[in-house]
Order: C-alpha cells, then sequence, then structure tokens
C-alpha cells in the first residue's frame, strides 16, 4: 500500500466526518452564509446587535461549545512527562511562541501591506494583518493528536507539549498579540483582548478540566464514551460561527472575490516553513522521526477556533481580521493531511542524519 493510501485509510479512522472534509464544509458555509446574508439581512443585524459588553452572545455561546470539547482532551497531568523529550520540547516551543508569530507579522507586511496591497480595499489592511497575527500567535490544541497519529508520532510527547503549549497560552498569547499589533501600528485594544483571554481561554480551560475530572471519575470508558458522542459539537459550533461570519462578510467578499487567495499566500508559506524548520531542528538535536512528526505538525499548525473568536471579539463580524482567520480554517486540513505526507516520505532521509 502506498504512503498516501496508508494515510487516507489511517485518517478516516483518525478523523470525525466533519473533520475529514473541513475544508469542503468551510466552503459550503461560505456559499450558504453569503446567500443567507443577502436574502434575509435584518435577522442577521438583529443576531449583530445581541451585545453585552462588546461580546455577542449567540457567538459567544458558539465559540464555548467550539472550543470546550477541544480542551477536554487536554491532560495537564501530562506535564511531567516534559523532561523525557527535552530537546523536542524546545524545538516545538521555540516555533510556536518565537519564529511562529514574529514571522507571521513580517508576512502580513510583506503580502499584505507590500505586495498585494493594491489589490485589497486600503481600509482594511491593517485589520487583514491583525487576523493573520491572531491566527498565528493560536498554537494547535486538539486537532495535534490527530496529526500525531497520522506519522506514528509519540503518542506521550505529544500530549505533554499539548499540555504545556496550552498553559502558556492562558500567559502569552495576550501579550504576544498586543506587541505585534502594536509592532504592525496597529491599535491595540486592550480591554477587549484581557476579556477575549479570559472568556476564550482561562475559563473554558477551567471549565474543562472540572468536567474531564467529572468524567474520568466515572471511568475511561465513559469519558471515551462521551468523547466520542460530543465530538461534532465542536466543528458543527464553528460552522454555524462561519456562517454567521460569511452572512456579514458578503459583500466583501462579492466584491473582492481574490481577497480570499491572496490571504491564503502567507498563511501557506508560513505553514511550510514552520513545519520545515522544526522538522530539520529536531534532526539537528536528534531526536526520533516519532517526535519530529508531531514536533513539525504542532508547529505547522493553529488554534483556529479560538483564533476566529478573538478577531470576532477584538474587530467585529464585519472585519478582515475574522475574514483573515477563516482562511486559516478553510486551508488547514488539506494542507496539513500534505505536511503529514511529507515527514512520512521523508523518514529515510530523517533517520539517515541521526547516524
Amino acid at each position: 500500500m502506498s504512503v498516501q493510501c496508508e494515510i487516507a485509510a489511517k485518517a478516516k479512522t483518525d478523523m470525525s466526518f466533519f473533520e475529514r472534509y473541513l475544508t469542503a464544509w468551510v466552503a459550503i458555509c461560505i456559499v450558504v452564509g453569503i446567500l443567507l446574508g443577502q436574502g434575509i439581512p435584518d435577522v442577521f443585524k438583529a443576531i449583530g446587535s445581541m451585545e453585552i459588553a462588546k461580546v455577542n452572545l449567540p457567538v459567544g455561546l458558539l465559540i464555548w461549545v467550539m472550543i470546550i470539547p477541544m480542551l477536554l482532551k487536554i491532560d495537564f497531568s501530562a506535564l511531567h512527562q516534559v523532561k523525557e523529550h527535552i530537546k523536542g520540547i524546545g524545538v516545538t516551543l521555540f516555533i510556536n511562541w518565537l519564529v511562529k508569530p514574529f514571522s507571521m507579522a513580517f508576512l502580513g507586511w510583506l503580502f499584505i501591506r507590500v505586495f498585494f496591497a493594491p489589490l485589497l480595499p486600503t481600509d482594511q489592511i491593517d485589520s487583514y494583518i491583525a487576523g493573520l497575527i491572531l491566527l498565528a500567535a493560536a498554537p494547535c490544541t486538539a486537532m495535534v493528536f490527530v496529526w500525531s497519529r497520522l506519522t506514528n508520532g509519540d503518542p506521550y510527547f505529544t500530549l505533554s507539549q499539548v499540555a504545556l503549549n496550552d498553559l502558556i497560552m492562558v500567559f502569552a498569547f495576550a501579550p504576544i498579540v498586543a506587541l505585534l499589533l502594536g509592532v504592525s501600528s496597529i491599535t491595540v485594544p486592550w480591554d477587549t483582548l484581557f476579556t477575549s483571554v479570559v472568556l476564550y481561554i482561562v475559563i473554558p480551560v477551567i471549565i474543562a478540566q472540572f468536567i474531564r475530572r467529572a468524567l474520568l471519575a466515572k471511568g475511561q470508558a465513559h469519558f471515551d464514551a462521551v468523547m466520542h458522542r460530543i465530538q461534532p459539537w465542536s466543528i458543527s459550533a464553528l460552522l454555524l460561527t462561519l456562517v454567521l461570519l460569511f452572512a456579514f462578510q458578503g459583500d466583501a467578499i462579492i466584491s473582492q472575490p481574490l481577497v480570499i487567495a491572496l490571504l491564503a499566500v502567507p498563511i501557506l508559506i508560513q505553514v511550510f516553513f514552520n513545519s520545515a524548520l522544526a522538522y530539520w531542528l529536531n534532526r539537528k538535536v536528534g531526536e526520533k522521526h516519532s517526535v519530529a512528526c508531531p514536533s513539525a505538525l504542532i508547529g505547522a499548525s493553529n488554534f483556529f477556533e479560538l483564533a476566529v473568536a478573538a478577531a470576532i471579539s477584538l474587530f467585529g463580524f464585519h472585519s478582515g481580521a475574522a475574514l483573515a482567520t477563516v482562511v486559516g480554517v478553510l486551508i488547514e486540513v488539506p494542507v496539513m493531511l500534505l505536511v503529514v505526507k511529507i515527514v512520512n516520505q521523508s523518514k529515510g532521509w530523517y533517520e539517515a542524519g541521526l547516524k
């Protein structure tokens, strides 16, 4: 069986129906959202006005449904395993927190503000860059378990790395986003940023850990059964959020359909650059292939649910920032599966360099 066939077979068992065809579902949401927004605009104006302290209530609810099932998979007790693969952990942290957000800020400036500026609406350029920064500042969480399994990655390394990243994210997300927005000459809405971190990171993490402990108290089998039942909730909530988003973004997309393709360029460059750099650095420091694969994939993937939530909270449904994060969702699955294929096929080259 070819490597491609093996990956496809594993993907069918490891990924849910929604996750496996996420790109197609997002494309459907684009069409449905635009049609609904054009057909019944008053309904969406009413939804957009349901706010308390700048937090849209329907979206806030959807985001919690989106994020909490993902966070239930995170086991913070795995943090004690960090020392077992300290070099791989170091590489991944370096990529996630130093390379990824700062390189995206640079790529955003280069492509959005310089190369593509004549092709983009001038009043949204800052917002597009802000969305790209939010996407890069949110490291991948639960989907990493899927990518890791597809490469036969070390499950203990993957679990400990995800737990550590989530812990760091609670404290580092807001300062990094604020710093990069400031460097990019974008006004930092500190109060809204702080509110977003509390609402969409801190509180969901706490709630998820309480629920996780309650479920595990009834046994691992009970926990697994509940996780299987609620697995579609997260993606379903994401898709409903995207329908709302594209209902508001419809006019902009109809008038500027090229925007989505242009925003995808810096995202694609960053995904391949980060994964390649993480993969190569792990080889240089002598980590096993089973550690290098999830390390490269964690460095390349994003917590797009959080990025979408933060973009909507900070800049609104109509913003270029929200649209930029959705482009990240659109290309996530096919691009990550391509990275999986590359690291699987290059195993011989990788291990030859360890000898």
